[in-house]
């Protein structure tokens, strides 16, 4: 008897554990997921929101990790690719366009 009391013992841990994964753990990655296709998504055009809350289009999207954003005429800056927040508005792919 004393084998079937002790596992009844874990149970509860097992129970608090499964409910920890879906609740916190499973829904955390979801999001992970779909913010790193997101962010493999951008293209030249998309209107982005930055972690840091500044707002601008995208004018270059580079190999390394970043991309260049135009916060008003002429202001350009880089952003690594993990820092853009939201995508404001995208852009519609050009048909027949070559990718470059």
């Amino acid at each position: 008897m004393e084998g079937g009391s002790a596992f009844a013992q874990f149970i509860p841990l097992i129970l608090i554990f499964a409910i920890m994964y879906f609740l916190l753990i499973r829904p955390q990655q979801k999001k992970l997921k779909n913010h790193r296709a997101m962010v493999e998504a951008l293209r030249r055009g998309d209107e982005v929101v930055t972690q840091g809350g500044l707002i601008g289009k995208v004018s270059k999207v580079k190999d390394n990790d970043e991309v260049e954003v135009e916060l008003s005429q002429g202001v350009k800056v880089r952003v690594v690719k993990s820092t853009i927040a939201q995508v404001v508005s995208k852009t519609e792919p050009a048909e027949g366009a070559a990718k470059g």
